[in-house]
C-alpha cells in the first residue's frame, strides 16, 4: 500500500501549536514509510475563512519546512464534485431531504430532555413520502445505518466499537445546498486517495460517521490514527490564555524551527527518555504506535530550554542571520565579525533569538541611561577615581583582547589594593548601562576599545555632575 497521509486545516486562524503537531504526525508518517503527504484547505466556511489565515498556515508550514507532495487543495474549488457526491446518495436512496425547522428542532430537543432520552433527531423525513412543508428550505441528511456497529481500528487509542444506534442521520448539505464537513471531508479523503488520517482525537465523534458515509459510497475506510489533546499547564484544553498558541508567534519570539520540531514531536510521542531529536532521527523512530494515549501538556519553559540547547549547538553564522533581523534598524549595519562574537558571547546565556536581541543592543550602541539600582551603589563618588584611571590605561593598551584586557584591569586592583569587585562592577555598568553582560574582559573586547574609552568617559561625567551638580 502506498501511504498517503493529509494536513486539513481550516483557515479561520493561525496554524496553531495542535495543528503544527498534527501536520508534522503527518508529515513524518508518509516520510518514513516512502508515501505522499497531502495539503488540504478545508475553507467551505465562508464566513471565517480568509486568505490572510491561509498565508498564515503555508507560511508556518513552510518555515517548520514541512513540504508538502501534493496541494494545496481548496475546498471552496470542489462544490460540484460535492453535490455531485450528494445528488448520488439521493438518487440511490441513502439520503433523502429533511424540512424540519428550527422551532421543530429545538421542541424535539426539548421533549427529548424532558423524557431523559438522548437528544437526537427523530428521523421523521427518513422516509417521508408526503407533501413537503412550502416555506422551509430542506437539508439533506445521511441515513446512517440503522443497527449493527462501527469498529474503528484506531492506531493510537486501540479498537473503538460504536453503535449505530448512537449515530444520528447527519446533516450533510445546509439549507442552502452548501456541504457540510462531514461530507467533503469523506470526498476529499476518497478522491486524495487517502490512506492514514493522523489527527486530533477531538474529531473521534466524526469518525464512525465518517466511515458510514465513505461504505455508503463504496469506498474503503482510511486507518485513523487519534492523538490525545493538548493542554495547558492548569489541566484545561490549551488556548490563548496559556500563552501564544500560533507557531508564527515562537517563530517571532526567535525560536529556532529544529526546537520548535522536536518540542512538537515530542508532544505526545516519545522514544525512551530521550528528549533531544534531530529531523533525521525523528523520520527513522517514529511510529504511531508510540504516540501517547494520554493527553500532553504544554510547558513553554520546556520549550525555552530545547531551544537554548539548540541554540547552543546552532550555525554561528546562521544565529547572526537571525539576529541582526531582530535589532534596532539603526543597528542593523554592524559589522559581521562583531555580530559572530556577539552570538559566541550570547548563545549560552539566552533562551531565544529575541532575547540575544534585547540583551545585545549593549554591544552596539552606547548607553543612554543607567539602571538605577547598580548605578546607584556603583556609580558614585567612590568610583570616580577609578574609572578616570582605568579610562586612561584602558586607552594606551595596545593589545586589545580579553586577557590583556583583563591584566589591566586586575594589575591596577592590585596596585590599589583593590578587590576586583570594587573594581569591575562600575566599569560593567559605565560600558554596558547595566549588570547584565557577559564575562567582563570578552565583553569589552568585543565592544571594541574606542567604544569602550568613549563610555567610561561618558560615565566620569555623569559621576561628576552628581557630585558637583553644575550651577
Amino acid at each position: 500500500m502506498q501511504v498517503r497521509t493529509r494536513f486539513a486545516p481550516s483557515p479561520t486562524g493561525y496554524l496553531h501549536i495542535g495543528g503544527a503537531r498534527t501536520a508534522l504526525f503527518s508529515w513524518l508518517f508518509a516520510r518514513a514509510n516512502g508515501g505522499s503527504f497531502v495539503l488540504r484547505i478545508e475553507d467551505t466556511d465562508k464566513e471565517r475563512s480568509t486568505q490572510a489565515s491561509v498565508d498564515a498556515i503555508l507560511h508556518g508550514m513552510e518555515w517548520l519546512g514541512l513540504d508538502y507532495d501534493e496541494g494545496p487543495f481548496y475546498q471552496t474549488q470542489r462544490f460540484d464534485r460535492y453535490n455531485e457526491v450528494i445528488q448520488k446518495l439521493l438518487d440511490e436512496g441513502k439520503a433523502y431531504r429533511c424540512y424540519c425547522s428550527k422551532e421543530e428542532l429545538e421542541a424535539m430537543r426539548e421533549q427529548q430532555i424532558a423524557n431523559k432520552q438522548r437528544p437526537q433527531y427523530d428521523r421523521r423525513y427518513r422516509d417521508f413520502s408526503g407533501e413537503p412543508p412550502a416555506d422551509v428550505a430542506p437539508v439533506i441528511r445521511f441515513k446512517n445505518p440503522l443497527d449493527g456497529v462501527v469498529v474503528i481500528e484506531d492506531q493510537v487509542l486501540g479498537q473503538i466499537t460504536i453503535s449505530n444506534q448512537e449515530l444520528d442521520d447527519l446533516i450533510i448539505a445546509r439549507s442552502d445546498g452548501t456541504p457540510t464537513y462531514n461530507l467533503t471531508v469523506v470526498v476529499d479523503d476518497m478522491d486524495m486517495q487517502i490512506t492514514h488520517v493522523i489527527r486530533g482525537d477531538d474529531h473521534i465523534n466524526n469518525t464512525p460517521r465518517q466511515i458510514n458515509l465513505i461504505e455508503a459510497l463504496g469506498g474503503t475506510p482510511p486507518i485513523y490514527a487519534h492523538a490525545p489533546m493538548i493542554l495547558g499547564d492548569d489541566g484545561k484544553r490549551m488556548s490563548k490564555r496559556h500563552g501564544a498558541v500560533s507557531v508564527s508567534a515562537y517563530a517571532e519570539e526567535g525560536i529556532l524551527r529544529e526546537a520548535m520540531l522536536n518540542y512538537l514531536v515530542r508532544l505526545g510521542w516519545s522514544h525512551g527518555d530521550q528528549e533531544i531529536f534531530s529531523t533525521a532521527e525523528m523520520l527513522e523512530l517514529f511510529k504511531l504506535s508510540r504516540i501517547n494515549k494520554s493527553a500532553s501538556t504544554f510547558d513553554v519553559d520546556k520549550l525555552h530550554w530545547l531551544n537554548q540547547q539548540y541554540l547552543k549547538e546552532a550555525v554561528a553564522d546562521d544565529l547572526a542571520d537571525e539576529l541582526v533581523k531582530r535589532l534596532p534598524e539603526a543597528l542593523q549595519a554592524a559589522p559581521r565579525e562583531m555580530l559572530l562574537q556577539v552570538v559566541e558571547l550570547q548563545r549560552e546565556r539566552v533562551k531565544t533569538l529575541s532575547e540575544m536581541a534585547e540583551t545585545s543592543v549593549l554591544f552596539f550602541q552606547d548607553p543612554t541611561e543607567y539602571d538605577p539600582k547598580p548605578a546607584k551603589k556603583f556609580l558614585g563618588e567612590a568610583s570616580l577615581p577609578i574609572l578616570n584611571d582605568l579610562t586612561e590605561r584602558l586607552a594606551q593598551l595596545n593589545d586589545w583582547q580579553p586577557e590583556a584586557i583583563q591584566g589591566c584591569i586586575a594589575d591596577y586592583a592590585d596596585e590599589k589594593g583593590l578587590k576586583f569587585g570594587k573594581v569591575g562592577p562600575p566599569v560593567r555598568i559605565a560600558v554596558c548601562g547595566n549588570g547584565n553582560s557577559p564575562a567582563l574582559d570578552q565583553t569589552l573586547a568585543t565592544i571594541g576599545q574606542e567604544a569602550v574609552v568613549r563610555r567610561l568617559k561618558t560615565a566620569t561625567s555623569y559621576i561628576q555632575n552628581l557630585v558637583e551638580p553644575a550651577s
